[in-house]
């Protein structure tokens, strides 16, 4: 599947979440119970809206917390809105325990700001630091794929709000990203990315709007620097309209998805659609970010993607060192692969030549774990365009099996590091491998013809299932997921 982005109006994390719900609106209890894993507050409460502006209908995703009586709620049209303006911490005093809450609030028009709470709330700034904010997602009991996502997305925020302020990243402090409400959203994002597993994602180009932004570090152009950062190499459109377009949640997320200008050559059928709405009013035009969802048509199952790209050359290591360097260079979560080959460099010196394979969005992490690990004093670093194959991995007899779809059809490779502990001698472990490849590719086999006669609403009493191997498909049957963190299988 493959997803595209229209900015109509721009793109936020609100808007982000409202526009894939309105398109898969099942998933929403799903978005909310996650949500809630990250280790939100009950008083939180998360909804998706339908919306009609008077032109288009769709969704909202609106975030508010109840407290005393009283709605806070950054969804709500002419009321709060995430990240921007000015940030306050809202602290609940009760019997038995004490609860912090983040807030930003946005308003269309220019007041002191100033409220008499008669039920006891203290209004005074309080920031996150990321080291601490990743630590607390990091314990928290989201799902694993949702918690790279998370990290990922808040990552890229970081990493730009450091190159902003002339920080290190692990000092940098988010102050409107790291109120509860953005958390929320971003939280919500990363579900959706991990649950649709959509094989490449478009955008199209961005409204770069006018004017000022009002943060906590006081009034920035817009775009916002650390968003101007992290969309560096997007395109942009401008259509004469006032306001910030692109938040730093939304263009964090599209940072990290790393996508595409366009859906791509190949053929696709449109199958589903859907709005996503954001606060801000804009003038002659409806504030949404539009989603479209594409199958794929490509009967050889090619997916068009993109690898991060990093060579360097060592000709000062040993092999034992250069070998230990290569290893924990693999190790790294967001490395595809890592390869060595021979070549002659200046005077004659043989040299190994080093080729590293990462995701897109984690090119700089990558780079800088390179210099780390080798002596190397230079990296050639870009993104490359690639077709992969879709894959799934089987577990058959305790044997991962690869099965790719080729033009030719489903083809097979057992896994050797689980038949390399087979001490019986080389052809018992030929014909180990030999063996689980061969029952994976019957039961891939009849799998399809089942499906096939379901189809055609004709009886499977003809597919008896006789196989004795117990086969478990332990991944999708589609190419990678976005963003996927363990596809050493990618280039195989």
């Amino acid at each position: 599947m493959h997803i595209h982005l229209d900015a109509v109006g721009g793109i936020a994390g609100d808007m982000f979440t409202a526009a894939l719900l309105d398109t898969w609106p099942e998933l929403t209890d799903l978005v909310v119970s996650t949500v809630r894993q990250a280790g939100l507050d009950e008083n939180i409460t998360l909804e998706r809206a339908d919306f009609n502006d008077g032109v288009l209908t769709g969704s909202k995703f609106n975030v508010s917390l109840q407290s005393d009586g009283h709605t806070h709620e950054h969804g709500a049209p002419g009321h709060h809105s995430h990240e921007h303006e000015h940030s306050h911490t809202h602290t609940h005093d009760h019997e038995s325990h004490n609860h912090v809450y983040h807030h930003d609030h946005q308003h269309g028009h220019e007041h002191d700001h100033q409220h008499d709470h008669e039920h006891g709330h203290s209004h005074n700034h309080n920031h996150h630091q990321w080291s601490e904010l990743r630590k607390r997602l990091s314990a928290s009991t989201m799902p694993d794929g949702v918690k790279r996502h998370t990290l990922g997305i808040f990552g890229e925020l970081a990493i730009a709000e450091a190159k902003v302020h002339g920080k290190e990243v692990d000092t940098v402090t988010f102050h409107e990203v790291g109120n509860w409400d953005s958390i929320a959203d971003i939280v919500a994002a990363a579900t959706l990315i991990d649950k649709l597993s959509a094989t490449s994602w478009s955008v199209s180009a961005l409204p770069i709007g006018r004017g000022l932004v009002k943060t906590a570090h006081g009034e920035l152009p817009v775009p916002a620097p650390a968003t101007t950062l992290l969309l560096d190499g997007f395109a942009f459109r401008d259509d004469g309209r006032h306001g910030e377009r692109v938040t730093p949640t939304g263009a964090a997320i599209l940072k990290y998805l790393s996508p595409a200008t366009d859906i791509g050559n190949g053929a696709r059928t449109l199958s589903r659609s859907g709005f996503g709405f954001g606060n801000r009013k804009l003038p002659g035009m409806s504030n949404v970010l539009r989603v479209l969802a594409f199958d794929t048509n490509n009967k050889s199952h090619v997916t068009a993607d993109t690898v991060g790209v990093i060579q360097f050359e060592i000709d000062d290591q040993t092999g034992e060192e250069l070998a230990a360097t290569l290893e924990h260079i693999r190790v790294h979560d967001d490395v595809i692969d890592a390869t060595q080959s021979t070549v002659f460099g200046k005077k004659g010196r043989m040299m190994a030549a080093i080729q590293v394979l990462t995701r897109p969005q984690a090119l700089d992490t990558v780079a800088q774990h390179c210099f780390l690990q080798s002596t190397t004093l230079g990296l050639r670093v870009r993104v490359e365009a690639r077709h992969i194959l879709a894959r799934r991995e089987v577990l058959t007899d305790d044997t991962r099996v690869k099965l790719a779809e080729r033009v030719t059809g489903i083809t097979a490779k057992a896994e050797m590091d689980d038949v390399v502990e087979n001490s019986s001698g080389h052809y018992a472990r030929v014909s180990a491998r030999l063996s689980a490849e061969s029952a994976a590719l019957n039961n891939a086999l009849n799998s399809a013809l089942k499906s096939t006669l379901k189809s055609d609403d004709r009886s499977t009493s003809a597919v008896n299932g006789n196989d004795q191997h117990n086969t478990q498909v332990v991944t999708p049957v589609n190419a990678e997921p976005a963003n996927a963190q363990s596809a050493n299988s990618n280039e195989e």
